[in-house]
């Protein structure tokens, strides 16, 4: 099945020169975290919950496609400030991370010493072809000019090896409390949410296969028994946000 591309994407907020994006995470690299925490306080939660919860599905997906995490060579594509690294890396062969954001990956470096960072221009990764088991990206792709989403989504295919996993975490435009955190964070003002659909058909497209989408954080998805729970209403578009794995 083939999806045009863009189909059922939504635009949320005015769109911004694309080309500032560096220089506005740039300008967030010191206080993501608050600001972040700032715009999901309606809910009583914080980003560290949602930092957790995506980490542990990172790695429970990276289990059951590829084997042992300790196996794996990750790469994180938009690391930011490396939130996630903290969790992933002790449980990972190797963990590399690239951004646009200069500031953001210096600011990384000083956090995990142990990870490759690097700060790349948005489009070519700097990596050669076939260089790791696992690519994923956390609530990236909203930030990249939708006219690039069919390249960010070929550069993911062409630096992990035959068999290797994709995974993509997205907002869920369909859910009202996420477009109201999206809405209350100042630097998702160029946010362009995709769908589950949108983002399938463009890894089918990019050249994946056994390309499948699953909602998360339909309940508080902390610790193994409320994810159990979390998949439970997996297949219904509830959840804030959702993830698509793809395998090359």
């Amino acid at each position: 099945m083939s999806f045009p591309i863009g189909w059922q994407l939504m635009d949320i907020g005015v769109k911004q020169d694309r080309d500032k994006t560096p220089e506005l995470f740039d300008s967030y690299g010191d206080n993501y975290s608050e600001t972040v925490n700032r715009s999901v306080a309606f809910t009583g939660l914080d980003v560290d919950f949602f930092t957790h919860v995506k980490a542990a599905y990172i790695l429970d997906l990276c289990r059951s496609s590829l084997g042992p995490p300790d196996q794996v060579r990750a790469l994180d594509v938009g690391c930011g400030v490396g939130n996630f690294h903290g969790l992933l890396a002790p449980s990972l062969g190797s963990l590399s991370g690239v951004d646009v954001s200069s500031s953001s990956i210096e600011r990384a470096k000083q956090r995990h010493p142990s990870v490759d960072y690097q700060a790349y221009d948005g489009r070519r990764l700097p990596y050669d072809d076939g260089a790791f088991d696992l690519a994923f990206t956390v609530c990236v792709m909203h930030h990249v000019d939708p006219a690039q989403w069919a390249e960010f989504a070929s550069e993911m295919r062409r630096v992990l090896r035959a068999g290797g996993l994709a995974l993509v975490f997205e907002h869920n435009p369909r859910n009202p409390l996420t477009l109201r955190a999206v809405n209350n964070c100042p630097f998702d003002e160029d946010a362009v949410l995709l769908r589950a659909e949108t983002t399938a058909g463009l890894f089918t497209q990019a050249g994946f296969r056994n390309v499948t989408s699953r909602f998360i954080l339909s309940v508080p998805a902390a610790g193994s028994a409320m994810r159990t729970l979390d998949r439970v209403f997996s297949r219904l578009p509830l959840g804030a946000q959702y993830y698509v794995r793809a395998e090359k």
